[in-house]
């Protein structure tokens, strides 16, 4: 066997090392608090409606009918019909899977990059240090819907261009809350005796590093993943997300407001689906919180 291949199973090893001991840091803290399961489970159900959302959603979200149009919620449209017939419930199962979507995705590549940006920074200090922070704090200057406008305004209302718009507004975050744990972690002992065993610093980092402050990085992605859903529920509401007829949780408030008075239901149920996800995540996020501060918990 080469010294090569030698040494990319060791990295191997290291990263499933790495693995196993973030998520053991996670389970604790999941059980350490039970409104955390709470948030989850609620998550959970939400998303796989969505992903069932072909099989289980009683009418197709496109099909229109003239003659049903704006009827109020029955045996027949649980959550009644808008302005073109189509089954209210029917498209919001669908615009779940919209939304989820572009939340998931945008957040994910937030967390991986803002991590690997604040990771980077915090390690090695001086120049590159204040480099990388000045341009997140430009970033930072920016309100989340703002610059999410500016971008989708640029590139053109499209699901790959709104997943770059809400990521490019939550990297910074991302990016500070990773770069804070780093440089207190960096400093500690078992780090210093990597540094004289030889590891590199690819492996400190990702392989002694970053399980110490995945929990930390988690609860940020599950509180600005409710961010990310709100984000693009409001770009929708202007016209600025998937353009119609596709089904989004936004884009369905934007079309039930202009018959907000006859037909309050068009508004109301695709709002109450953002705010049952939105307070799932808070639930998530704020049970992590607890579980992973000592000082929360009451411990010196």
């Amino acid at each position: 066997m080469t010294q090569a291949t030698t040494t990319s199973l060791s990295r191997v090893a290291y990263l499933r090392s790495a693995l196993a001991a973030t998520g053991s840091g996670l389970l604790k803290a999941f059980n350490a608090n039970k409104t955390s399961w709470v948030g989850l489970g609620v998550f959970l159900i939400v998303a796989a409606l969505a992903i069932l959302a072909p099989w289980i959603a009683p009418y197709d979200p496109l099909d229109q009918n003239i003659l049903f149009r704006l009827k109020p919620p029955s045996a027949e449209h649980w959550f009644g019909t808008d302005y073109y017939g189509r089954d209210t419930l029917s498209r919001i199962l669908w615009g779940a899977r919209i939304s989820l979507a572009i939340g998931l995705l945008a957040i994910g590549s937030a967390m991986l990059l803002g991590t690997l940006i604040g990771m980077i920074a915090g390690y090695y200090g001086g120049r590159t240090d204040i480099i990388i922070m000045q341009i997140m704090d430009v970033l930072l200057a920016f309100p989340s819907l703002i610059l999410g406008l500016i971008v989708v305004a640029m590139l053109g209302p499209s699901i790959a261009n709104l997943v770059i718009a809400i990521a490019l507004t939550a990297i910074p975050p991302f990016a500070r809350i990773a770069r804070a744990p780093t440089i207190a972690v960096k400093n500690r002992e078992f780090i210093e005796a990597g540094r004289a065993l030889g590891y590199s610093d690819t492996r400190l980092m990702f392989g002694h590093i970053l399980p110490n402050i995945a929990p930390e990085i988690l609860v940020m992605g599950s509180l600005w993943l409710a961010t990310a859903i709100r984000v693009e529920a409001s770009l929708a509401f202007i016209g600025l997300g998937v353009a119609p007829p596709t089904a989004t949780w936004g884009g369905m408030i934007r079309e039930g407001f202009e018959n907000i008075l006859d037909s309050f239901w068009l508004a109301l149920f695709p709002s109450i689906a953002i705010l049952i996800v939105v307070f799932a995540l808070n639930l998530l996020g704020d049970g992590l919180r607890d579980a992973i501060d000592p000082r929360l918990r009451g411990e010196e």
